[in-house]
């Protein structure tokens, strides 16, 4: 029976040349199941069985995305619809031809993984995949992060996008046009992504979403890089944030259904999910105040990257990060004990973007306008922190336009119209989290209490802080709440919790100046009423 399925997906007249290879691999190991995937992943050496069942692996030098390695082929049928630039650079189809040829021809040497999903739990939006994976644990890995067909989808399946992941194999930059040996080409035309030279998984789910983001626009649709989880009552809520800021965190809420951590739609029917699974950050995870996540790193089936453990005991140590503090966990959705399996909801009742500001003058929670709503949207604010990376000596911004700039294909103000017209049209409340310090700046103050952040949220989407007074922040004009349940009041207005008030104010300066200078690419791009929504820079 798994002999005829792999056969008829090598020799399938259903499908098309441009979107499923000719010929890939030397033998192709297709839609085996995880049990099936682990033991040849054993048998090859690609990774260990931690005490609990997770598979743990390494992905060598690369140990997150590499954004800079990245591009789109400009085509005839795409290039009027990018947003060229820094982001979305662009390269030859003549360069991703020569590339691709050597690629095919290296792949049939070797056998190569395939598995048949889905990407999108609204059916009449939803994309089929088919990603060709050169090592067994990434064919797990992207059976955790996208969507499993049934036995009778699995029988019709046509793919209506592919994904070449060959970590092997390497780019020549001076013949195929890349920066480096790694590559990671969209083909917007063929619908086709090709990953070569990081085993970096991320990069299968980016790309991915990259391919939702610039075809979702077209249907109506708004993409984005968000949580979601919904009430009892049906009252969605949708978490936009960057890496680090607690979109997974603060989503997977007992008290609330989850949808989806990272990839979402938003169209006239609801919010759905792109994915079938979550990629969450591992380091220091705490069974306290992430149950739901710390459980999932003691399931099998999940594939843990680059997390350290004992190599005798097979016991995991979630706060070393002796490998790299981006530590990682692929696991299905339904490993979250209270996960929606429809993945889809309804018109959203709250949005929350979420900000880890380390300057320490961000309030905890203020209330936006939907104009503040885009212009935050579009400026995508969080901060690194210093020692993230060589040379970061103190907190840095960093700005990422719609809160995932690397996965969004078309100008970013195609995507915040489609935003704003969303939260006028269903009269969405919009608020702004700061996960980030208090007190001071990183090195001074301290991190936010989870404890009092799980507060203010739940609290917003519970609607307790409708009738709360406010107090207009007079830097960035954003309503803070003077109270809210459970989180001390002198802890709501920053300026308070600084020892040194002239320090803070001096922060709050510097930091309204780097949003104004970030915010001069869209200006003339958008309304009026969103240019003023900015904070306020002296002369």
């Amino acid at each position: 029976m798994r002999a005829a399925a792999e056969r008829e997906l090598i020799v399938s007249p259903t499908q098309s040349s441009a979107r499923t290879p000719a010929s890939i691999g030397s033998v192709l190991r297709a839609n085996l199941s995880t049990a099936e995937l682990y033991e040849d992943a054993i048998r090859a050496g690609e990774g260990l069985v931690a005490a609990e069942g997770p598979f743990v692996v390494r992905t060598g030098r690369h140990t997150g995305r590499s954004p800079d390695d990245k591009f789109i082929v400009r085509e005839p049928s795409s290039e009027a619809k990018i947003g060229w630039g820094a982001v979305n650079r662009p390269i030859s189809e003549e360069h991703y031809e020569r590339l691709r040829a050597r690629l095919l021809a290296y792949t049939v040497r070797r056998p190569i993984y395939a598995q048949d999903l889905f990407i999108g739990a609204a059916p009449q939006h939803r994309r089929s995949l088919r990603a060709y994976t050169e090592t067994a644990w990434a064919s797990i890995f992207a059976r955790n992060l996208f969507r499993r067909p049934n036995a009778s989808e699995l029988a019709n399946f046509a793919p209506n996008f592919t994904i070449i992941n060959v970590p092997s194999f390497k780019a020549d930059p001076t013949t195929e046009g890349t920066r480096t040996e790694t590559a990671i080409l969209l083909h917007l035309r063929r619908m086709e992504i090709l990953i070569v030279g990081t085993e970096y998984a991320g990069e299968i789910k980016k790309g991915a979403f990259t391919v939702m983001n610039y075809l979702m626009p077209d249907e109506g649709i708004l993409p984005m890089h968000s949580a979601i989880n919904v009430g009892k009552a049906g009252d969605a809520a949708i978490f936009f944030g960057l890496s680090g800021t607690g979109k997974t965190t603060l989503s997977a809420d007992p008290e609330r259904s989850l949808i989806g951590d990272d990839e979402h739609g938003w169209g006239d029917d609801g919010v759905f999910n792109f994915e079938g699974g979550c990629y969450a950050k591992t380091i220091r995870l705490s069974p306290m105040y992430e149950p739901d996540i710390f459980q999932t790193t003691r399931r099998f089936g999940t594939i843990l990257e680059n997390v350290d453990l004992d190599p005798l005991t097979r016991e995991l140590d979630l706060d070393s990060d002796r490998f790299t503090e981006n530590t990682r966990g692929a696991y299905p959705l339904d490993f979250i004990g209270n996960a929606d399996p429809t993945g889809i909801a309804g018109q959203p009742r709250n949005v929350v973007l979420l900000t880890a500001d380390a300057f320490g003058v961000l309030p905890p929670i203020a209330r936006l306008t939907h104009d503040q709503a885009a212009y935050h949207f579009l400026s995508g604010y969080t901060a690194k922190l210093a020692g993230t990376e060589i040379g970061v000596k103190e907190p840095k911004a960093t700005f990422s336009t719609c809160f995932g700039a690397p996965f969004m294909p078309r100008p970013p103000a195609e995507y915040a119209a489609l935003l704003v017209e969303r939260l006028a049209r269903w009269d969405v409340p919009v608020w702004l989290v700061n996960t980030g310090w208090t007190g001071g700046p990183y090195g001074t103050g301290e991190r936010m209490d989870i404890s009092h952040t799980r507060a203010m949220v739940r609290a917003a989407l519970n609607g307790h802080l409708e009738g709360v007074a406010t107090v207009v922040d007079p830097r960035f004009g954003l309503a803070v709440p003077v109270s809210c349940p459970d989180v001390p009041a002198e802890f709501l207005q920053p300026r308070n919790t600084w020892q040194d008030r002239d320090a803070y104010d001096h922060a709050a300066a510097r930091l309204a100046r780097m949003f104004a200078t970030n915010f001069e690419a869209y200006a003339e791009s958008v309304a009026p009423g969103i240019r003023a929504a900015g904070p306020h820079v002296d002369d």
